[in-house]
């Protein structure tokens, strides 16, 4: 992978910048081919229209299911830029804090959130509140309570009769998906350990102000927006720990800080060490600076006594053991895109096939629990269990004092 994707010299896709050699890949012909949708249009509203937010919103187009009929977004520049390329009428750009709850207003049958993380929660309950199905970036939130918003959120979408998706790629590859399979049908024997980490180049300096406009336009390097790296990019690599183990941690500790970066108040490394039942330990490791040609990645592996799964977004899934264990697999590079082409797929017929499960939200905000579990443990600097993190109350507030509604 090419890690000079996110540095200072990276072309502008935003906050998942390091993933943007796997997204430049094309859908294939036969993914496009099964999106190809014979059912109704419907009509999507855009809510967070950075760059992130116009390349997902492009992909909606490109399903053929959906009509991009309003968008929001903080910024007018930004609402504009998204206006013009969907051509969505004047009338139903909304701007300001509060431009979502106009949009929902604007005739929409679903919200497509890809506004900064602090916002999902606040964002995605006024959505099923107004009867709207939503599809969801990661990170859910920043905090427990917003997770634990979410959570309620998935279940109250099913009672409404809503689709309620979260957009992880990984969990949409046939090669995870095989080898996950295969890992929790005992192919791996028993576990021993795992390893995981999420190293790559700094994230672009947008040159942003320091004042609250600068913070939301460059929020991906401000840890209350984001919920800090470990919460908002770390989490595609957690979120694969989290699949493999499938139950919780019992505790983490850790440490971390910033030893590189100069901007925003984000850090750019951590490492922990997350602690489950019968004795299985899983290390993580984040590095977000400058690597001088060393090999990084988004991966998660797990020893056990029959094999070993490696899992590497954008690279090799496989699992290497004895006859019995080995699953070739196969490579990922295409994963960005394909990923949230299938999802995309998957909340359309969802939506037409009235098949409210959400199967995805559950296993998502464990995902979520777990980085902010991480990121608790290494502020503190103390072993945070996960009991003690789940009691937390702590909501953060985003400081955005001064900015227009």
């Amino acid at each position: 992978m090419a890690f000079d994707e996110i540095t200072s010299q990276a072309r502008p896709l935003t906050r998942r910048d390091f993933l943007a050699v796997a997204g430049a890949a094309a859908v294939t012909p036969a993914l496009a081919q099964a999106q190809a949708p014979d059912g109704p249009k419907i009509k999507l509203g855009l809510i967070g229209c950075g760059g992130r937010g116009k390349w997902i919103a492009d992909l909606f187009v490109q399903h053929g299911g959906y009509t991009i009929t309003a968008c929001a977004d903080y910024f007018e520049d930004r609402v504009n830029e998204a206006g013009n390329k969907f051509q969505i009428p004047a009338h139903c750009r909304f701007t300001g804090l509060s431009g979502y709850k106009r949009l929902m207003e604007a005739g929409v049958d679903a919200v497509a959130i890809e506004s900064p993380p602090y916002f999902h929660p606040e964002q995605a309950e006024a959505a099923v509140a107004a009867g709207k199905h939503v599809f969801v970036a990661k990170p859910l939130a920043v905090d427990v309570p917003g997770c634990q918003t979410i959570a309620r959120l998935g279940k109250l979408a099913t009672e409404k009769k809503l689709c309620f998706l979260v957009d992880f790629q990984t969990r949409a590859n046939e090669f995870y998906i095989e080898a996950l399979k295969r890992v929790h049908a005992g192919a791996l024997g028993t576990f021993c350990f795992g390893e995981a980490w999420y190293h790559c180049g700094p994230l672009r300096d947008r040159g942003a102000s320091p004042d609250v406009e600068g913070r939301l336009r460059d929020w991906a390097h401000d840890q209350r927006l984001s919920g800090d790296i470990i919460v908002e990019q770390n989490i595609h690599s957690l979120d694969v720990m989290n699949w493999i183990m499938r139950v919780p941690p019992l505790r983490c500790t850790g440490t971390g800080g910033r030893k590189s970066r100069l901007i925003g108040d984000t850090w750019d490394n951590y490492t922990c060490v997350f602690e489950y039942p019968d004795n299985v330990g899983f290390t993580f490791s984040s590095f977000q600076a400058k690597m001088f040609g060393a090999k990084g990645g988004i991966v998660a592996n797990m020893f056990g006594s029959k094999g070993v799964l490696l899992t590497e977004y954008g690279g090799e899934v496989m699992i290497r053991g004895d006859a019995d264990s080995f699953y070739r697999g196969g490579k990922t590079s295409a994963i960005y895109k394909e990923g949230a082409c299938a999802n995309i797929a998957t909340f359309y017929k969802s939506i037409t096939g009235k098949n409210y499960a959400n199967p995805t939200v559950a296993p998502s905000v464990q995902s979520n629990l777990i980085a902010i579990l991480g990121r608790t443990a290494t502020r503190r600097k103390k072993t945070v269990t996960w009991q003690e993190m789940l009691k937390s109350a702590e909501k953060i507030d985003a400081g955005l004092e001064g900015l227009r509604a």
